[in-house]
């Protein structure tokens, strides 16, 4: 029996972890997947939600790592976690995408000689003041094996010496390689359906299909620059008047904490007073999955949003000054405007004239999370 630990611990690792869940499921007798949870993410809305959403196991283990600076944080869950592996001495370490709780499973991982799989490797903004890209960036340099979303990710690694070709024993020296999909186009198949369900925060929030613009804001680069802040904001407060759609923004916690602190009482007047500007709460899932088909636009500096964005065909303005996915702008379904007026108003223009309805498929076919186990328990049998 070969036994995974899985090290989740912000949001969207635990929606890709729903994926992989599914697949260990399906083949119980072979394999079996314990759970861990730094905690990262320890809001209610942020987390416990998404496990009783999505129908994934409780966690084995449960950290509470919390808040904090980086360095602390990331430096308590690796010594917790270093305790949990060495009770239970897993064959392999999961581990998904960019966050601090990747970077520490890495590392607790790597130094007890337990193989890692990084799943969405290869990904690379080329902004190393993103603490997601070094994360991403050294997790995938002593992982054994790299399971990568889209063919830009396979060129971004051959770039950095690795070989994507090699077929031998894995190692961290000499990792297995694959273009796998993506696993969060598998849940964006499987949940889809099941969001129909969550349409009536459409109706909570009187919402008409195509009548607004959703946004999300959470990247420290952002909320945690007055500057930027106060720029977004208004550029969404007056994309909504030409419009004429209704922005909703589904606060994440740290853009709540930030806005009463570093914007202006006039613009923070004209958020709360405006009828076009609706703030909720943090969304589950399956909400977002609904708020995100029946809107016109999104606005955001999520990753994860801007691939959902494309999976229901939604053209996307992505507040970075750079984007891990390069083929969304290539293709002008996604715009990279940063915190910049004048870019965001070329955006806007180039949607209203962009009326092409060609959207390739770029995340592979829904089944990674199939694929992804089937290709590490024939590596590890």
């Amino acid at each position: 029996m070969i036994q995974l630990l899985t090290v989740i611990g912000a949001r969207p690792q635990i929606i890709k972890a729903a994926a992989f869940s599914r697949a260990v499921k399906n083949h119980s007798d072979v394999v079996s997947e314990h759970l861990l949870h730094t905690g990262q993410h320890y809001d209610a809305n942020m987390s416990q939600v998404f496990f009783d959403e999505l129908q994934i196991p409780k966690p084995t283990y449960q950290l509470h790592s919390g808040s904090g600076s980086h360095g602390t944080q990331t430096a308590k869950m690796i010594q917790d976690i270093e305790g949990h592996l060495l009770e239970c001495k897993p064959h392999a370490v999961v581990v998904y995408g960019d966050t601090n709780s990747t970077l520490a499973a890495a590392v607790a991982a790597s130094k007890l000689q337990i193989p890692i799989v990084h799943i969405e490797a290869g990904l690379r903004s080329f902004n190393k003041t993103m603490p997601e890209e070094i994360n991403r960036i050294l997790c995938d340099h002593v992982s054994s094996f790299m399971y990568v979303p889209t063919q830009q990710g396979m060129v971004n690694l051959e770039r950095e010496g690795f070989n994507t070709a090699f077929e031998g024993r894995p190692t961290a020296d000499q990792p297995r390689i694959r273009h796998s999909g993506d696993v969060m186009y598998d849940n964006a198949l499987y949940f889809s359906q099941l969001a129909q369900s969550k349409i009536q925060i459409m109706d909570r929030l009187g919402l008409e299909p195509g009548s607004f613009i959703l946004a999300t804001l959470h990247r420290n680069q952002n909320t945690d620059d007055a500057k930027r802040l106060s720029q977004i904001f208004t550029m969404l407060l007056e994309a909504s008047e030409q419009m004429q759609k209704k922005v909703v923004m589904p606060l994440h916690p740290r853009t709540r904490k930030m806005m009463p602190e570093l914007l202006s009482p006039e613009l923070n007047r004209q958020i709360k007073n405006s009828t076009q500007f609706q703030i909720t709460e943090p969304v589950s899932f399956l909400e977002m999955i609904a708020l995100e088909r029946h809107c016109s636009i999104v606005c955001t500096d999520s990753g994860g949003v801007q691939k959902e964005a494309y999976f229901f065909k939604k053209p996307c303005i992505i507040f970075r000054p750079e984007t891990e996915w390069v083929e969304l702008v290539e293709l002008q379904k996604a715009f990279i405007c940063d915190a910049d007026p004048v870019r965001f108003h070329n955006a806007c223009k180039a949607l209203k004239n962009n009326t092409s309805a060609t959207w390739p498929s770029l995340y592979g076919d829904g089944q990674a999370a199939a694929y992804i186990l089937k290709d590490l328990l024939q590596a590890l049998s």
